[in-house]
């Protein structure tokens, strides 16, 4: 039987679990604010695997993938140490935000300082409490507001284990992505701690296929670490495409968007994805992909500005299995193509 955990000062005993509340800071009334997590401990050795969500504060899909994650754990049965978080960034969550009060983007203050920002305090706290204490890292997040991603990894795929994590997920996309400044997987990059990052779906939206697929994916990288048993049953068929590249096509011109195209479509170089329309129908300009790849991201909101980006398009040697990929993955989660 392996040793209890201790985090924050706090044990958790082997084949238990324990809910902490980790105090971070006051509001303006002077009421505590903590951060919440919960730590589930086995009985066996293994991996201590972090699993949070809310980054940034609107990001409400990686919350529900937390608790429906949780709920299929028992520790009696765990190899390692499962620890999840499912609000970061629990300003912003309190404020319907992306951001911190400052304004600030938490993704870009790690590692962070004990004497900065408010976004610089609120990063060093979750890296000494919680990220310093662990050894493998699942970020789970959403699109920003007004615009919905596909399921998608994205991770720097030139560590093995990370790859192995990235592929077992098993969304339909990986995106071998490079690491921001500032940004918890570069805090993770830093510390040799391997780090995959979840996409789907929009801000201050619930949407059941990206929970759905997020919660089977955080189960199979358990599986593929040792933290759990392999499954009696095939969970999964599809095999991830890694795109070889993505590119972002931006509105031309200020106005309405119609859309032609939606999320998870094939699109081909030259075609058009939409129209952007003055307010009395004048001046319609077309919106060109110039690679052909797969929609991978896609704005939600008509209104557009110049320069805005409309469409996530990712690019793939094989376009037409990555189709076919993610028509499987589509047939997996039982729903219709036009769910996205």
């Amino acid at each position: 039987m392996t040793a209890p955990f201790s985090l924050a000062g706090i044990e958790v005993a082997p084949g238990s679990r324990k809910v902490l509340q980790l105090a971070l800071a006051q509001l303006y009334t002077q009421s505590p604010l903590t951060v919440p997590l919960e730590i589930v401990h086995g009985k066996q050795p293994g991996p201590v695997l972090l699993i949070c969500a809310a980054i940034h504060g609107d990001e409400l899909n990686g919350i529900e993938i937390v608790n429906q994650v949780l709920s299929r754990i028992n520790p009696a049965r765990l190899k390692g140490t499962l620890v999840a978080v499912p609000v970061v960034n629990v300003f912003g969550f309190i404020n319907k935000s992306r951001y911190l009060p400052d304004r600030r983007d938490l993704n870009r203050c790690f590692p962070g300082s004990e004497k900065g920002s408010l976004g610089s305090r609120v990063a060093h706290f979750f890296v000494d409490k919680i990220v310093d204490h662990c050894s493998h890292i699942i970020d789970l997040h959403t699109g920003a507001i007004h615009r919905s991603n596909l399921p998608q990894i994205r991770a720097k795929l030139d560590c093995s284990i990370t790859r192995q994590m990235a592929a077992s997920f098993g969304a339909p996309v990986i995106l071998d992505a490079s690491i921001r400044d500032g940004s918890l997987r570069a805090v993770a990059e830093s510390r040799d701690l391997p780090v995959i990052l979840y996409e789907a779906g929009e801000a201050l939206r619930f949407d059941s296929v990206a929970i759905k697929a997020g919660t089977r994916g955080v189960l199979n990288v358990m599986r593929t670490l040792g933290m759990l048993k392999p499954s009696v049953k095939k969970t999964q068929t599809t095999t991830p495409m890694i795109a070889k590249s993505s590119t972002w096509i931006r509105a031309e011109q200020d106005g309405l968007l119609h859309l032609n195209t939606r999320l998870g479509d094939r699109v081909t170089k030259g075609q058009c994805l939409g129209t952007i329309t003055a307010p009395l129908g004048a001046q319609a300009r077309e919106v060109i992909t110039p690679k052909s790849g797969i929609v991978i991201g896609c704005l939600t909101m008509p209104l557009v500005n110049e320069g805005d980006a409309v469409f996530h398009i990712a690019s793939f040697d094989e376009v037409k299995q990555a189709e076919i990929n993610l028509e499987r993955f589509v047939d997996e989660m039982d729903i219709q193509a036009t769910s996205f």
